[in-house]
């Protein structure tokens, strides 16, 4: 079967821009890893352009091989001890006032990375304390030790992506678990408050894969029941013919409608569109 054409809202322009090139060049001179490169996010132009990116830790091979995702598996390397350090250089030379921090799965870690996110959020902070720490973190296997490592570091928001529904996490995400999940976001929002943490979670969802809309409401709402402060969706877009196929494409106004129903819940912001991802205008994200 022929790939389905893109819909004329998916189109985006090719990145020309000097600051484009520019934070592009930053990466690459501190040897550093960007989730927009990696996972082919149709977004770079815009974010580079703005000089902003998702960095991912840990390298740029992931243990597991979900079959959505444009990040390659197989064997992975040696944490790499002074990365911390390079992302705040980054930070830096980049003049982010709010950071994503991402990374592939490690789960050949015992805690899944999750003292490698607390040391870069440690050397953000330490160099510019002011700027806010959003971390992307995997789900390290449901280990809630992992999570209060990453949640008592000093980081800003706890962001972990839901993906899809949970008739679909066999097909597109079967080395996760949904409750697993939810319990993840759950148990970061009762760690920082029985902390006195001021930390807001978020989470992420694609459509497009085959789920019903009754089922994508029913993920919004599970979300909302762990207290999930924000809550961004996006069109699922396949990075190659290897990939999952899009079974559907969400129009601009159905995504609209989406965002006014998860308001209608409580989220504190919700960003939805066909070309949003999880980090898409983060630092709009938080009120």
């Amino acid at each position: 079967m022929p790939e389905r054409r893109h819909p004329d809202w998916i189109k985006v322009r090719a990145p020309t821009s000097p600051e484009y090139h520019r934070t592009k060049s930053i990466l690459a001179e501190l040897k550093l890893h960007s989730v927009c490169q990696e996972a082919a996010c149709p977004n770079i132009g815009e974010c580079f352009s703005h000089r902003t990116a998702t960095f991912m830790l840990m390298g740029d091979v992931c243990t597991r091989n979900c079959p959505y995702c444009a990040v390659i598996h197989g064997r992975v390397r040696p944490l790499d001890a002074d990365e911390p350090r390079r992302i705040a250089d980054a930070v830096v030379k980049l003049g982010l006032q709010h950071v994503v921090v991402t990374s592939v799965n490690r789960d050949d870690l015992p805690d899944g990375g999750a003292a490698h996110f607390a040391a870069t959020a440690r050397a953000i902070k330490s160099t510019l304390p002011t700027t806010r720490v959003e971390v992307l973190v995997p789900d390290f296997q449901g280990s809630f030790a992992s999570v209060e490592t990453v949640v008592t570091s000093p980081i800003d928001i706890y962001n972990h992506n839901i993906e899809t529904v949970p008739s679909l996490y066999k097909t597109a995400r079967p080395g996760g678990r949904y409750e697993q999940s939810l319990a993840v976001l759950r148990h970061a929002k009762e760690t920082a408050r029985a902390r006195a943490k001021v930390m807001q979670t978020k989470a992420g969802i694609m459509v497009g894969l085959g789920e019903r809309d009754d089922e994508l409401l029913e993920v919004i709402r599970d979300l909302r029941a762990v207290e999930c402060d924000i809550l961004t969706l996006g069109q699922y877009l396949r990075p190659s013919n290897d990939h999952l196929p899009v079974a559907r494409y969400v129009t601009p106004a159905q995504f609209g409608e989406l965002r006014t129903e998860a308001l209608k819940l409580g989220f504190r912001h919700v960003e939805s569109g066909p070309l949003v991802r999880s980090s898409y205008h983060a630092w709009e994200h938080v009120h």
